[in-house]
């Protein structure tokens, strides 16, 4: 069969995918510490099968078959801090992230948005429901908490007026982000070639805590727009190619000998 076909039905798939990735960014322009995500294109190769290649150039046995698409979270890039004047909000001015128990045990990232107090008094993310692994246990009897840009977190009781510590936020960063996947709710699971190192917030290059604030998605509409735009051709070009090669494959086969 025509391999005008397969490259263009790959091509297909890819500007799909970078369609979907430009659409989830557009979604989630107004999500608090939203990172819009990269389109990231990568050759996609087939085998040629031909026997009289030489072994020793094992590499020339591949040929570029079309493209792949990927998303790729810009999570250098932090959004513009919204004051909310709410307690429970938390925000990060700077680089990393806060690190989540996940239900498996497993530690997630999260940049930061609503706290609650958990069933079991502990501190935890309000989308999510998951709790800091920092441990923070709020007494029953609290009547409000404040998180101080180091991440220090007071509480005041109805028993004593004073503010009495119950835990400290600490912060991860990494000097590669690209091994951070990108999940559901404004969280980030970590991979396996993925190093973080744990920073008091403000110090270690590590951004400070604002409680009382919100971090802006860092999505920009006007350059989605252009991006929109950009995958329409190219989705309408691949398209093309599909339609070139049905009909050359006409024209073959409406052929007499």
């Amino acid at each position: 069969m025509n391999g005008a076909f397969y490259v263009g039905a790959v091509g297909l798939q890819a500007q799909e995918r970078a369609l979907a990735i430009v659409s989830n960014n557009i979604a989630n322009i107004n999500t608090p510490a939203f990172k819009r995500s990269d389109v990231r294109f990568s050759t996609v190769l087939a085998s040629r099968n031909d026997p009289d290649v030489p072994a020793a150039n094992a590499a020339d046995l591949f040929s570029a078959a079309g493209v792949m698409a990927s998303a790729a979270p810009s999570l250098d890039e932090p959004g513009d801090l919204q004051s909310t004047g709410k307690a429970n909000d938390l925000a990060i001015n700077g680089r990393g992230f806060i690190e989540l128990m996940g239900p498996g045990g497993q530690t997630l990232l999260w940049r930061g948005g609503a706290l609650k107090v958990g069933d079991d008094g502990m501190l935890a993310a309000a989308d999510s429901g998951l709790p800091l692994k920092a441990a923070i246990s709020v007494p029953t009897d609290a009547t409000s908490f404040t998180i101080a840009a180091d991440g220090t977190v007071n509480a005041v009781t109805s028993a004593d007026a004073a503010p009495v510590e119950i835990g400290k936020i600490s912060l991860v960063t990494a000097d590669d982000t690209s091994g951070l996947t990108a999940l559901d709710g404004g969280l980030y699971s970590i991979g396996d070639e993925s190093r973080m190192r744990e920073a008091v917030a403000g110090e270690d290059g590590a951004g400070t805590l604002v409680q009382g604030s919100v971090e802006r998605s860092n999505v920009e509409m006007t350059g989605e727009m252009v991006e929109l735009m950009l995958v329409q051709r190219a989705y309408a070009a691949n398209a093309q190619i599909v339609q070139a090669a049905d009909q050359l494959m006409s024209i073959a086969n409406g052929l007499r000998r």
